[in-house]
């Protein structure tokens, strides 16, 4: 975990391979194309831009989960491992002065193959207290050259593009705000990712008041989880 806070601060993004090792992360994996098989995923909705319909900007497929359902306890593992990644690199204000106080329920995603994918965006471009965004990429044996879904990332004044590509057991932490617009290219997989987003408690306070509390899963906090070994 030691190298995640100076990548943040030099290049606002970090990523970790082998994140959770392979017995979880097919366990992960299993769940997720249950959810999927299950019929359990809606289209993506979008926090702006309402009049335009939300499949021309993003043709994802999702499902909000706490990682408490039955049949989501080993979501709910990977949860548990970014949190502590999360709160370990926030402590003593080491990520920006942030203080983290809650995050999102995970973020289920699916891009089912059809060439759909997500135009450039920015997470939180209008502080809503989201800070931290984490991607956990599930796919096996990923082609980009054949099955795109690449994820590009334009730091702010950098004269330079981050190529991510979603490779399975492979975390990626970034910065929400406007410093890290990115999209999605289009995919000719199914592509699978979980993202779950962590809040900055001043900024939320304030988005809070400002906005008389966010709608949509996006704005729904849940405490990260708790390390019994503290």
């Amino acid at each position: 975990m030691q190298h995640i806070v100076p990548c943040i601060k030099c290049f606002g993004m970090c990523m970790k391979d082998n994140f959770l090792g392979p017995s979880l992360g097919d366990r992960v994996l299993e769940e997720v194309e249950i959810l999927n098989s299950s019929g359990r995923f809606r289209g993506g909705q979008l926090v702006s831009q309402r009049s335009i319909p939300s499949r021309n900007i993003r043709g994802d497929q999702i499902a909000w989960v706490e990682g408490r359902e039955s049949g989501c306890e080993n979501i709910g593992l990977l949860m548990a491992h970014i949190d502590e990644v999360i709160m370990h690199s926030a402590a003593n204000g080491q990520l920006g002065g942030c203080v983290i106080n809650g995050r999102t329920k995970a973020m289920v995603a699916c891009y089912p193959g059809n060439g759909a994918g997500y135009v450039r965006h920015v997470d939180n471009p209008n502080g809503d207290g989201r800070c931290i965004t984490c991607i956990y990429y599930l796919n096996k044996n990923w082609d980009v050259k054949k099955q795109g879904g690449l994820l590009q990332i334009y730091p702010e004044g950098k004269n330079v593009v981050a190529n991510v590509e979603p490779l399975f057991d492979r975390l990626l932490i970034f910065w929400s705000d406007r410093r890290n617009p990115h999209e999605v290219k289009p995919a000719f997989a199914t592509r699978y990712a979980i993202t779950v987003w962590y809040f900055d408690a001043k900024e939320r306070a304030e988005a809070k008041e400002k906005y008389r509390l966010a709608t949509g899963q996006k704005g729904v906090q849940v405490p990260v989880t708790q390390n019994s070994k503290t």
